[in-house]
């Protein structure tokens, strides 16, 4: 063995180490900071998105509220024009009424002969019959509304189903 002691081996050894796995690399401060600047531009774009993306939701979902509330004041009107009791100065405001949800963009839907959708529609009777092909909605009982692309009520129908033979 040499005379060497365990302390001058170790050094040995770690010096070998440390210039193996830690080779000198220049950094370009710059590159660094301009790298930084694109990545924290990113983020905020991204963050910039989300808001605006949660505002566009948020706003929807508070015309969508507004709506689902007059739902009921919007069947009174219709069956009061359905009997022929609507005339005069409520006539107008009706009218006004159902203006301005159209503006909103309140749709209904929901017609008599249409095919049976339960993703739209409650069935709340059911019968069959021989003229139809699939459970077709043969009677509108109250009709659906939507508003952008959510349903804020279902069509309530009569279903008539194909007869099986």
């Amino acid at each position: 063995m040499t005379d060497q002691t365990t302390e001058e081996v170790v050094s040995e050894v770690a010096e070998d180490v440390i210039v193996e796995a830690a080779p000198v690399q220049e950094t370009d401060p710059v590159a660094a900071l301009t790298a930084d600047l694109q990545r924290l531009q990113a983020e905020y774009a991204n963050y910039r998105k989300r808001v605006e993306r949660d505002r566009v939701l948020a706003h929807e979902m508070a015309i969508g509220a507004v709506l689902t509330e007059l739902l009921a004041t919007l069947d009174d009107i219709e069956r009061a024009t359905e009997h022929g009791e609507l005339t005069g100065g409520f006539k107008s405001v009706s009218d006004q009424i159902t203006g301005i949800t159209t503006r909103l963009g309140l749709e209904k839907y929901g017609t008599a002969g249409d095919k049976f959708d339960p993703q739209i529609h409650e069935a709340l009777m059911h019968d069959t019959g021989a003229d139809v092909l699939v459970p077709t909605a043969t009677k509108i009982l109250q009709p659906g509304y939507k508003y952008k692309e959510r349903i804020l009520r279902p069509a309530r129908v009569a279903v008539t189903d194909p007869a099986t033979e």
